[in-house]
């Protein structure tokens, strides 16, 4: 099946970094609802905001602010725990993303273990889904991985791809080519096996092309770049710069 027999990829924007650099002066600016709407502007398909244990970028009145003015799905991003179960189940975002968390770590640094987990995250999920929340599993691309998130009928998986990002950034051409080849295969496997694709993390405008490529990963979720990049193009250029990246490699 080529690209082309596949619906147009779509692109989630997480803002939790414009969050990052309000908190760090402890002021009301950049605004990440204003982020968020400057992306829908920009032709993005969803915002995703991560609202982490420890509340260290995107905070409890930024969810209730998103919810009430997007236009776009929210992608309600949050680890596997009875307090962030219920904030879901209050607000019900079009879909809910399981993450591992730590407290010490800088960002996300490697998918759930949802094998050896499998009982937990299905009681879990099974109330999310049943409010209605799409419910994904961020996961490394082992098979064991994708097999569990099957068995806990999650409906959606997304691949991490941070790993293959800082091979890249490091100048690792072979070791980066074989986990690239470890990701696309798991998309493959895991789209197979009746679970919808996505991906992300780490990517940029360097490192998205292949993922835009691969007919079977239907969304990917580009962050700290775009923040970045927004720094010098402006959001809103550097989101249709990457649109434009991943639309030429869909073909």
């Amino acid at each position: 099946m080529t690209a082309t027999q596949f619906p147009r990829q779509r692109l989630g924007v997480n803002i939790d970094h414009v969050a990052t650099l309000r908190n760090a002066r402890g002021g009301a600016y950049p605004d990440p609802l204003r982020a968020a709407r400057i992306a829908q502007e920009a032709g993005c398909d969803g915002i995703t905001a991560h609202l982490r244990e420890d509340r260290r970028h995107i905070r409890d009145a930024d969810i209730e602010a998103l919810m009430d003015v997007l236009d776009v799905p929210l992608n309600f991003e949050m680890a596997a725990t009875a307090e962030m179960q219920a904030i879901a189940l209050r607000h019900k975002p079009h879909a809910v993303c399981l993450v591992p968390e730590k407290r010490e770590e800088r960002t996300t640094e490697g998918g759930l273990d949802v094998a050896a987990d499998m009982n937990r995250l299905a009681d879990f999920i099974a109330p999310l889904s049943e409010a209605g929340c799409r419910v994904s599993l961020f996961i490394g691309h082992d098979a064991r991985q994708i097999e569990a998130a099957v068995r806990v009928r999650a409906p959606v998986i997304e691949l991490h791809t941070g790993r293959y990002c800082d091979l890249v950034a490091e100048g690792a051409a072979e070791e980066a080519a074989l986990e690239l080849a470890e990701l696309l295969a798991g998309a493959r496997r895991a789209h197979e096996a009746g679970l919808e694709v996505h991906a992300g993390h780490g990517l940029s405008y360097a490192t998205v092309s292949p993922f835009a490529a691969t007919p079977e990963i239907r969304e990917l979720n580009i962050g700290h770049f775009l923040i970045s990049e927004a720094v010098f193009l402006g959001l809103d250029a550097a989101i249709r710069e990457m649109r434009r990246l991943m639309d030429d490699a869909r073909g």
